[in-house]
C-alpha cells in the first residue's frame, strides 16, 4: 500500500499537467513498514532524457521526452543523502504517460526497481485522466499498488 496526502498526489498531477507533451518524472521520499509506503516529500525533477540517452541507451536515442523519462543521478543521490540525513528514502518514482493509460511499459519494466513504487499518471491533451500505483512483483511483473489518498 501506498500512503500520499491529496496536496502531494496534487503536485504530481500538475508536474503531469505542466509538462505535457513531455513525459514529467520526479521522486517520492518517505518512509515504509513492512508493506506499506509513506509518501512524505515529492520531488519533482526534470526530465533528463536527452542527456542521459545518449549515454545509457544509445539504441533509443529517436525516442525523445515525449516517451521516455529519466531522472540525473545526481539528483538521484542527493535525495538518498538528504533523506537519510531526515531518516527518509527514496520509496519510489513517478511519471507521466502522455496520451497513454496510466499502465507501465515494457521499457517501465526493465528499468524498475523492486522495492520502489512507481505511479503513473495519464496525460490526455494536458489533462491528467488517471493516477495509478505500481510495483515489481513476483516474476519482475508488475502488480498495481492500492494508494490511500490522506486529505
Amino acid at each position: 500500500m501506498l500512503i500520499i496526502s491529496s496536496d502531494r498526489l496534487q503536485t504530481i498531477t500538475n508536474h503531469a499537467e505542466h509538462s505535457y507533451p513531455r513525459e514529467c518524472c520526479g521522486l517520492l521520499l518517505g518512509t515504509q513498514d513492512g508493506e506499506t509506503k509513506t509518501v512524505v516529500e515529492v520531488w519533482p525533477a526534470e526530465n533528463a532524457w536527452r542527456d542521459e540517452a545518449e549515454e545509457y541507451w544509445p539504441e533509443d536515442n529517436d525516442l525523445t521526452e515525449e516517451r521516455r523519462y529519466a531522472i540525473a543521478p545526481e539528483l538521484m543521490l542527493k535525495a538518498m543523502k538528504e533523506g537519510r540525513e531526515r531518516s527518509l528514502s527514496v520509496i519510489g518514482i513517478y511519471h507521466s504517460h502522455p496520451n497513454n493509460p496510466a499502465r507501465p511499459s515494457e521499457f517501465d519494466r526493465l528499468y524498475a526497481w523492486p522495492e520502489y513504487s512507481y505511479i503513473i499518471v495519464s496525460v490526455v491533451g494536458g489533462e491528467a485522466r488517471e493516477v495509478l500505483s505500481w510495483s515489481l512483483g513476483d516474476g519482475q511483473q508488475f502488480k498495481r499498488e492500492v494508494v490511500k489518498e490522506q486529505i
